[in-house]
């Protein structure tokens, strides 16, 4: 038997990286907020189900829970900055998108507010709120996907979501993607 020589550490969130994206939300424009998010994620294909955790605490818990609607908007490169800002400033204290500069557009199924400059946005309809401890789970079905037409292939119309450029979170560092190690089923793929 080989000598264990892993530290045993206390009980954490240690699943990383997660995803870095700011959810909007809101009804009316001076209601507006995004809150930076990194604790989300796919819960079901069909129907397509995904979620949000979110502090009671935050600006956004309370407009989210009356509106039963948001948007998460994913994050690139670009849109870095922005995002850690967003997450480290109260929506109590400033309007978000003009302090940022981010424009806010209009969706197809929610009035929550979809960010322009983000890649991909996700628009979502509350189902339920499970509360969790620290944070409460807000299970969302997905009810729209838009995409910038610059990330679909030009020949095959196909979504290349790495052109996307986007960012992950890791232990309290974000990071970029990197490179395409291969496709889903490439390690049985025949040569």
């Amino acid at each position: 038997m080989t000598r264990n020589t892993k530290r045993v550490m206390r009980a954490g969130n240690m699943l990383n990286p997660t995803p870095v994206v700011m959810v909007s939300c809101g009804e009316t424009v001076d209601e507006y907020n995004i809150i930076t998010v990194a604790w989300t994620g796919t819960l079901c294909s069909d129907p397509p189900l995904c979620y949000i955790s979110v502090r009671p605490s935050r600006h956004s818990y309370d407009i989210i829970r009356r509106t039963g609607e948001f948007v998460i908007n994913l994050v690139s490169q670009k849109l870095a900055a922005v995002a850690d800002w967003c997450g480290v400033r109260s929506g109590k204290d400033y309007h978000k998108f003009i302090e940022t500069g981010l424009t806010p557009i209009r969706g197809t199924k929610v009035s929550a507010p979809m960010i322009d400059e983000s890649p991909v946005n996700i628009e979502c309809k509350v189902q339920k709120i499970v509360p969790l401890g620290t944070h409460d789970m807000f299970v969302a079905e997905v009810l729209a996907v838009h995409a910038k037409d610059a990330l679909f292939n030009r020949k095959t119309d196909a979504l290349e979501l790495q052109r996307a450029n986007l960012v992950t979170y890791s232990h309290g560092h974000y990071y970029n993607l990197g490179k395409i190690m291969g496709k889903f089923g490439f390690s049985v793929e025949k040569k």
